[in-house]
């Protein structure tokens, strides 16, 4: 099996926020686009026009529908009722600080780097037994059938170090291509980068941190929602009168036409 490095001060990661990501997938797509022709390439896809389209994602966004409830999060005490909404959760590799993907690698593919925290694949070493996608309960391995080997979410690693691209462009391509800025990268080991602070401002969360992996990513809680204005609560609004008249003669026959 696999040891995992002595922890390290910087814990790059991803922050995403619940309450702006609109579903649009663009992470997804980003994410593929840059990995496919990256060091994590290719992604291949099997039967995509199909009736059982499969393939490798790093990204996945799922979808669900919450019913009206009271309270929000953790302030269950809340009285306020909050309305039906949609809430889209983007899903990938979270970059545990003790990941259960690595130890349990029996040829030392999965692995933890110990200068920034981020986990890998090294695929000459992987052997395609599946044992880390098992051990993963985030569901962020991907298995490659084509290729026989695992893979996973890179952080862009042959992005954020590229110093071919200007500062500004050293992102994960999802944080980059996300429309609504609900993807912020940054180093959640510092308590003063403006990832720890936003965390910090919003009561950021771990996924499922009884698990004990010690997750890196964090997620933003949706803020609370106002109910919609109802049909008895809605102001009357008076229908306008148009007077036929003052109109050019055209116009005056079309409105008698749909009048009809």
């Amino acid at each position: 099996m696999t040891d995992l490095p002595p922890p390290a001060k910087i814990k790059l990661g991803l922050v995403i926020d619940l309450d702006t990501c609109v579903g649009c997938h663009a992470c997804a797509v980003s994410c593929k686009q840059w990995n496919a022709g990256g060091i994590a390439g290719p992604l291949t896809d099997e039967e995509p026009y199909g009736k059982d389209p499969s393939g490798v994602w790093f990204n996945r966004v799922h979808s669900y529908e919450v019913s009206a409830s009271t309270g929000c999060g953790a302030a269950s005490e809340s009285t306020q009722t909050q309305p039906e909404t949609t809430l889209h959760f983007p899903r990938s590799c979270l970059h545990c600080e003790t990941p259960a993907c690595v130890t349990v690698c029996p040829t030392g593919a999965s692995y933890k780097r110990a200068e920034d925290g981020i986990v890998l694949v090294d695929e000459d070493k992987c052997i395609g037994c599946k044992l880390c996608s098992w051990a993963c309960p985030y569901g962020a391995r991907e298995y490659s059938a084509v290729e026989g080997v695992m893979k996973k979410c890179t952080l862009c690693v042959d992005r954020i170090y590229n110093e071919h691209l200007s500062e500004e462009d050293r992102q994960p391509a999802c944080v980059q291509a996300c429309p609504t800025k609900a993807r912020h990268f940054g180093d959640l080991g510092d308590p003063d980068s403006d990832v720890s602070k936003l965390v910090a401002e919003r009561g950021g969360v771990a996924l499922m941190p009884e698990l004990g992996y010690a997750p890196v990513n964090r997620y933003l809680p949706p803020r609370p929602r106002r109910a919609g204005e109802t049909e008895a609560t809605k102001p009357a609004v008076q229908d306008e009168l148009l007077d036929t008249a003052a109109l050019p003669p055209l116009l005056r026959w079309i409105d008698r036409v749909l009048s009809r």
